[in-house]
């Protein structure tokens, strides 16, 4: 008996027995010297040829049992195989599996929005709420899982994520774990900021504002509390595909310095696939889906002041409301994420950049205009403004994902695993090859930060591609902050640092040293968390690594998808090259020419201890710190106010017309309050609704709330403690004509004693309007 190796049908290796028969005597049927076969008959030859036939049998019955027991065998070992060997990928195997959705808004005035970095970009209303989409995927019998969560928040902070976390272990002990937990922003531009722990982010997000904090913190917990709750065995399924005139690239001059044979294997200076995850229930309910796509929530400008999710938020909206069929936007058991992915240099804004002041391209290295230099230098398109350009970029991305979604087929099977380090990224040695060593810098900002993207420009005159400083800067900076060190500067080259953050840490640390990094694997599907703002080329070279990984320790085929601005921010990753352009990406790669190396070295690291199964062996690497902050916030506090002379808090000021058409927009104005005062004292609240009454049962029926994308509620501060709430409904295509009115629902502040206040509910209506048949 000797042993051979085989391949199963899926890849795998595995030893069984072969056996090596001796040749049968057949007395009385043997081969003479001349190659004949004899058939004398003899009686010694009958006795042989019976035992011969008994022996035969015998011999028979014990191959097939031999068979049988090989077969029990190789079962036995691909039931049994430790994971070390490979991902098992069983035909049989079953997941549990939960989704969940909550909100996560918090307040919509006042709070300066986070992407920007405007400090005159506050939230005055709303457009459409923000949510927190959580996924739980289990083995069967429930012991191993991994989370993800999408939120449509600018970032996920490390604030979020150390609040989030504990929350978990008090209520699921280590069920949900910093290793099986992926906290991934989908990059909206217009969600409150100031949920932030390190210093450079509470400069334009006024502190720490603890109601943004907490709505983001509650809500997630939320969301992942109601797919815990909800979990049922069901399936899930792969597919991808090229989403198209949805992105174009910000920094092609950046993109170009990466190397011509390495250019030339790709079609296009964007990454135009988009993955999807499909996930069915058993019993056939279609239950969520996840889709990671690059591209920029930027379609809503930094003149917005309306909370928004922006682009890829209006992909949900779309999704999730023909799913949940006759629910309003926020309610019904389907969940659909559209997440972030390696959108660094990656732009909705498809016409391109162009002159504000002139109209002539500014598509050049610096992205600088004649008359008005950068700061003039902005992308739009493709609508008409920034509204119909959400609208379009959204419809595309959901389309794609529509498609891929009814198409997939590709089930997604084998075991769950997740490997998670915390590493000091201001000091990791990277090893180039087999005779060079690099590291990482303590984290600072180039000259070209200040000069912000075509999506969002910068002030006064920095422009993209500095690499050198300008000496006024610079010499208010030594005033003010310090001047970076000679180490450091030495680091960053050719990066002229204009904020070296790594060497600030007043009161707090200006950013983050201790930084997260994560894979979740799902059967074929490996998910990479990042923690920042990967550009085209960077996320290319990342995932090839990671596949690479996983190939060459006998896991061939993973998917792996990246997971942008993950568990904590850290700005952009550019590649080597692209890093030594200096446009704003690069600018601001906070941990130097080698970040990329850096990252690629340490997933390469998680996909090996996956692959390996030594996920156990990473060592843990140093906590992130938890900073002790109180209400350190700018923003104004909350005060009594007032309604004008003769008029309560809800009364109309400006009523709705009588009757309107489908595409008209009806709008009415009320006493208004703070919104602020409701995000503070109701953890879910409703700022309007546009209902419809129904003639049969003489009720009215709400058909739209402040979530629909139809929707629009503006607040605006007058003099005197007194404010003012707009609500416009945008009549959409499809509206059935009849009867409806628009209603408003707010918190405003009363003192009952000399230093004591109460926040009072309040509500008003419009009158009643027809909508008529165009």
């Amino acid at each position: 008996m000797e042993n051979v190796r085989v391949l199963d049908s899926r890849g795998y290796t595995a030893t069984i027995s072969k056996l090596n028969f001796p040749a049968w005597s057949r007395s009385g049927a043997g081969r003479h010297s001349s190659g004949h076969w004899s058939s004398a008959p003899t009686m010694s030859g009958q006795r042989s040829k019976c035992c011969s036939s008994r022996l035969g049998v015998i011999l028979i019955v014990c191959l097939a049992l031999m068979i049988t027991l090989t077969v029990v065998l190789l079962v036995l070992h691909f039931l049994n195989r430790p994971s070390n060997d490979s991902i098992d990928i069983s035909e049989t195997a079953n997941y549990l599996l939960g989704v969940g959705r909550a909100d996560c808004t918090g307040p919509v005035a006042q709070v300066p929005l986070m992407g920007y970095a405007n400090p005159e970009q506050a939230a005055g209303g709303l457009l459409t709420r923000l949510y927190s989409r959580a996924f739980i995927v289990a083995d069967s019998d429930g012991s191993r899982r991994v989370v993800f969560v999408s939120a449509d928040i600018g970032m996920v902070s490390q604030r979020v994520r150390l609040q989030v976390l504990e929350r978990l272990k008090s209520k699921y002990g280590d069920l949900y774990r910093q290793d099986n937990v992926i906290l991934s922003g989908t990059h909206t531009h217009s969600g409150p900021a100031g949920y932030f722990q390190y210093t450079l982010f509470w400069i334009t997000s006024k502190g720490l504002i603890r109601p943004a904090l907490n709505s983001i913190v509650n809500g997630i917990v939320k969301s992942i509390d109601i797919a815990h709750e909800n979990m049922k065995r069901g399936r899930l399924f792969i597919n991808r595909g090229t989403v198209e005139n949805s992105q174009i690239n910000r920094s092609p001059f950046s993109y170009l310095a990466n190397p011509a044979s390495e250019r030339s294997r790709y079609s296009s200076n964007t990454d135009k696939e988009m993955v999807i995850l499909k996930m069915v229930g058993e019993d056939g309910q279609e239950l969520g889906l996840i889709s990671w796509f690059a591209v920029h929530p930027v379609s809503m400008n930094n003149t917005n002041h309306l909370v928004n999710s922006d682009n890829v938020g209006y992909a949900s909206y779309l999704f999730e409301q023909d799913q949940n069929k006759g629910m309003l936007p926020g309610e019904g058991s389907f969940v659909a994420a559209f997440a972030s992915s390696n959108l660094g240099d990656v732009s909705p804004n498809t016409r391109g950049p162009t002159c504000a002041n002139t109209g002539e391209s500014c598509d050049n290295p610096q992205s600088s205009c004649p008359v008005g230099g950068a700061a003039m230098c902005m992308a739009q398109g493709p609508g008409n403004d920034m509204f119909e350009s959400t609208r379009i970029i959204g419809q595309n991305i959901y389309s794609k994902a529509r498609e891929l979604y009814e198409k997939a087929s590709q089930e997604v099977r084998g075991p769950l695993s997740s490997a998670h380090q915390w590493v000091n990224m201001s000091d990791v040695s990277v090893e180039l090859n087999a005779t060079h060593t690099v590291k990482t810098c303590k984290p600072a900002l180039g000259h070209s930060f200040a000069a912000g993207t075509i999506d969002g420009v910068g002030a006064f005159n920095f422009t993209q591609g500095a690499v050198e400083g300008d000496p006024f800067w610079d010499q208010i900076r030594d005033q003010l902050l310090g001047e970076p060190s000679n180490e450091t500067k030495a680091c960053h080259k050719p990066k002229p640092i204009l904020f070296s953050t790594g060497e600030m840490t007043w009161p707090h640390p200006w950013h983050p040293d201790v930084v997260d990094v994560q894979i979740a694997a799902i059967g074929s599907l490996a998910i990479v968390a990042v923690p920042g703002e990967l550009t085209t080329m960077s996320g290319r070279r990342l995932r090839e690594a990671v596949t690479r990984e996983f190939d060459s320790h006998g896991i061939p085929g993973m998917n792996v998808v990246i997971a942008g601005l993950c568990n904590v921010y850290t700005h952009y990753i550019a590649t080597y090259e692209e890093y030594q352009v200096q446009r704003y990406e690069a600018a601001s790669t906070i941990y130097g020419p080698h970040t990329l190396s850096a990252y690629i070295q340490l997933y390469r690291g998680l996909a090996r201890a996956i692959a390996t199964n030594t996920t156990q062996d990473l060592p843990r690497g140093p906590e992130p710190p938890f900073f002790n902050i109180g209400n350190l916030t700018l923003l104004p506090s909350l005060g009594v106010e007032r309604a004008p002379t003769n008029k309560t808090f809800g009364d109309v000021l400006q009523e709705v017309r009588q009757q309107y058409r489908v595409g008209e927009v009806a709008e009415v104005t009320f006493v208004g309050a703070n919104p602020r005062n409701s995000a503070e004292n109701a953890t879910e609240h409703n700022f309007l609704t546009v209902e419809r009454h129904t003639n049969t049962s003489g009720t009215w029926q709400v058909v739209q709330n402040d979530a629909s994308w139809d929707t629009r509620f503006y607040w605006s501060r007058g003099s005197l403690s007194q404010s003012n709430v707009t609500i416009e409904w945008h009549i959409p295509a499809g509206t059935e004509p009849g009867t409806y009115r628009i209603r408003y629902f707010g918190h405003y502040k009363k003192r009952v004693l000399l230093t004591r206040t109460i926040t009072v509910p309040f509500e008003g209506s419009s009158s009643a309007f027809e909508i008529t048949v165009p």
